[in-house]
């Protein structure tokens, strides 16, 4: 006879099996892309290989880990990025390993190992994929989140800057995103921004009671971050600090004139945000962010800008670079598409009835795929009236109603269902009449 402590355990145990057996769901800030999803990602995708194509970039596919010293390298290991939001372990080789959290530091590290330089000296390489960051997630903002990336290396001239930002709010118009606004800013070189650091240290000297606790660490580490702060006690601070503008050397400052002018070739308006610092250690003189008013206090859809001494810094030959990402997420929210047919439909559904027919149907059926004809059939053997429904759900674009009389006629009747209309159609020329509607739309 068990006893009521037996009991207890046996239910407790009951209990922690059923725990064991509940849903597995997914992770906190990670996303499953459906299928009604997937052609609108498709169609982004489609438009950045397009368009990129023109403007002489190349794909380039790199792995999702990387070395964790990649990332401190190059994203610098003062910002918030390497500090706080990486994903990183240590495998069973004793190696630590990260999740990329951006992808310009493999795509520089893959131009290096790969000496891509030696076979031209000019490198247009863009990539899309997921990255990975712990940070809170919110509207348009995941753990596990899609960029599209562009990187221009081996140009020093600042038109390709301009060409860049073209290629970039081209994109986004021909993808149908308005209510966008440009900001750009000059960063300097390493020289000049020496000064501009003093500066922000003295102006920040007797305030760091008010700084949140991360811009009072960055003081001494950093003090550019403090401008990349969200915190709003901080942000009421620094807006009247110096701005970097002033401290700017000839050489930079001619660099962001040409960059303004050639903007201004192709009417494409901007903003000067002299307070823009951008998230990551390695940028230097352009930098810039396209805008939006629609995503609340993160409204930033895309941004990048010049990194002339990364590919440098982490191995490589001393070639300029820049480039920008385009967050795919806050993209899909903020595109309208609803006049476009995103989801596949067959353009064919073929409802047979009897042995016979369900027999023909499924060779109808494969030889049409066969031919790129999208093509459905029931394989259940229900009612009429439950197969047109389901062709109904799936939004065919034809039905072709086929039965053992039909099969005895040698006919079968072909449905338009945008139309309503129906006809009689030969089944030995089905094959020919269902491809030459179907083109003639």
């Amino acid at each position: 006879m068990l006893s009521i402590t037996a009991l207890s355990d046996t239910n407790k145990s009951r209990s922690n099996c059923s725990q064991r057996m509940d849903k597995i769901t997914t992770i906190k800030g990670f996303k499953d892309i459906l299928p009604d999803e997937t052609g609108k990602w498709q169609y982004i995708e489609e438009n950045a290989r397009r368009i990129f194509a023109c403007f002489g970039f190349s794909e380039i596919r790199t792995p999702i880990l990387e070395r964790t010293e990649l990332f401190k390298r190059s994203i610098g290991e003062s910002t918030d990025i390497v500090e706080k939001e990486m994903y990183t372990f240590t495998d069973r080789g004793d190696e630590s390993l990260t999740l990329r959290p951006e992808a310009t530091a493999s795509v520089i590290r893959a131009y290096i190992e790969h000496a891509l330089y030696a076979k031209d000296n000019i490198a247009k390489l863009y990539t899309i994929g997921p990255m990975f960051r712990r940070e809170r997630p919110q509207k348009g903002r995941y753990r596990q989140f899609h960029q599209i990336n562009a990187e221009a290396l081996g140009i020093e001239d600042p038109r390709i800057d301009a060409e860049l930002i073209l290629m970039l709010t081209h994109f986004l118009d021909q993808v149908g995103l308005s209510e966008v606004a440009l900001e750009i800013n000059s960063l300097g070189c390493i020289r000049c921004r020496s000064d501009f650091k003093k500066s922000i240290v003295t102006f920040l000297k007797g305030k760091e009671k008010d700084l949140c606790e991360d811009c009072r660490r960055r003081i001494t580490t950093n003090p550019l971050r403090v401008f990349d702060c969200k915190v709003q006690t901080c942000a009421e601070i620094i807006k009247d600090a110096p701005g970097l503008l002033d401290f700017i050397c000839t050489e930079c400052s001619d660099h962001f004139e040409k960059v303004k002018d050639s903007l201004q070739l192709f009417n494409i308006p901007f903003r000067i945000n002299p307070k823009m610092v951008r998230g990551l250690d390695y940028y230097t003189k352009t930098a810039f962010e396209v805008t939006t008013n629609l995503l609340g206090a993160q409204n930033a859809i895309a941004g990048g800008g010049r990194y002339d001494a990364l590919v440098k810094h982490l191995g490589g030959p001393d070639v300029a670079g820049i480039g920008f990402a385009i967050g795919f997420e806050r993209l899909l929210a903020l595109v309208s598409m609803k006049d476009k047919q995103f989801s596949d439909v067959p353009q064919l559904f073929i409802a047979a009835l009897g042995e016979a027919a369900q027999k023909k149907a499924f060779v109808f059926c494969n030889r049409l795929k066969l031919k790129g004809i999208p093509s459905e059939m029931d394989y259940t053997g229900k009612s009429l009236k439950s197969q047109m429904k389901r062709a109904d759900k799936l939004e065919s674009l034809y039905v072709l109603i086929l039965g053992d009389k039909e099969i005895a006629e040698n006919s079968a009747e072909l449905r338009n269902m945008r139309k309503s209309t129906q006809e009689t159609v030969e089944l030995d020329r089905i094959e020919e009449i269902v491809i030459r509607k179907i083109q003639e739309g």
